[in-house]
């Protein structure tokens, strides 16, 4: 159990990003650490999550989720220890997972926070393979895009969190064919060589649409779309009959000042009869022990790998989520301090 602090190092958005965020927009204060009232519990972070969707909270605009304040502590998913409590659901040395990133101690509401066991599976893991990176996966592939055994299933950004396991779980529940994009050429030998691809492609090598027919010249049946842009119109076009698409984020576009053009052949999607369907990880809370048990099954049995890369240290959590955007990461991207 750790003892008690009286400071904590977090970090606060300063300025809001225009295209590209930068490290001035940025600043990491101390905060005096206040006692916990009554239903709350004071958790020592031990590790953080920095994920493409925080990049959308950077801008004042009305979304799913209220953007960050300015001169606020920013939010995002963290595991810690409880240091200390004033609610009756949790102790001194419990581990939890709760909202409240991007600083090293946080005063957590006991709604806010749940219990996690380092016994079942690294804290880490709750931030990534068993967290809401893999909720989305799994949901988004299973759920949304209505997955069925023998489909071919091509996934954008297939070596981020999220890709990574929607590759996986496509295999592991019978995919015909699984094929993934990633941006360098040794994200892609993994894929195929680690993860158990059939096939993956550089999209930095050569036009994203020319690659996948090469990759799947039969079509698709299911796109898992983690980037938007060109390879969204790629993927409409390799799409068959009856096609779904998974519309989970465009990160190619995040950091654009003007608005780009949308895919240029829309009207394949009357044609073919696709389904486009736009998701977000918390409208699929009722799997998550479905979830939770499968998917926490497939990783002890070392049926699904997982990989994450760890930056240490708080001061270096605007440089890990920039990394992030920039993709550097080979699956989750997690903070630890």
């Amino acid at each position: 159990m750790s003892a008690k602090p009286t400071t904590s190092r977090e970090w606060h958005l300063v300025a809001r990003p225009h295209g590209w965020p930068k490290p001035e927009d940025f600043a990491l204060r101390e905060a005096a650490v206040a006692e916990p009232g009554e239903g709350q519990i004071l958790v020592r972070n031990i590790h953080m999550s920095v994920d493409p969707y925080m990049r959308g909270r950077m801008n004042d605009v009305r979304s799913y989720v209220p953007p960050f304040e300015l001169d606020q502590p920013m939010q995002g998913g963290a595991v810690g220890e409880v240091v200390a409590s004033r609610s009756d659901a949790f102790q001194p040395g419990d581990h939890v997972l709760h909202p409240f990133g991007w600083r090293e101690y946080a005063l957590v509401g006991a709604e806010h926070a749940v219990k996690v066991d380092p016994e079942v599976a690294p804290l880490s893991a709750y931030l990534g393979v068993l967290g809401m990176p893999g909720l989305t996966a799994y949901a988004g592939l299973l759920e949304v895009a209505s997955f069925k055994e023998g489909d071919a299933v091509f996934v954008s950004g297939a070596a981020g969190a999220v890709g990574l396991q929607v590759g996986q779980i496509a295999r592991l529940k019978g995919a015909s064919r699984v094929i993934g994009s990633a941006g360098t050429d040794e994200k892609v030998k993994a894929l195929v060589e680690e993860y158990g691809f059939d096939a993956a492609f550089n999209y930095k090598k050569g036009p994203v649409a020319q690659q996948l027919k090469e990759a799947a010249p039969e079509g698709i049946d299911v796109y898992f779309d983690n980037v938007g842009g060109d390879h969204l119109e790629a993927a409409i076009g390799a799409l068959k009959l009856h096609g779904r698409a998974t519309l989970c984020g465009a990160i190619a576009g995040y950091n654009d000042t003007e608005p780009q053009p949308g895919p240029r052949n829309m009207v394949a999607i009357i044609g073919k009869r696709l389904r486009l369907q736009g998701m977000i990880v918390r409208d699929h809370q009722a799997l998550q022990p479905q979830f939770v048990q499968e998917v926490g099954g497939w990783v002890r049995s070392g049926e699904l790998k997982y990989r994450e890369t760890v930056v240490n240290g708080v001061e270096n959590a605007v440089d890990a989520f920039l990394g992030m955007l920039r993709g550097e990461n080979t699956g989750k991207m997690i903070v630890t301090f």
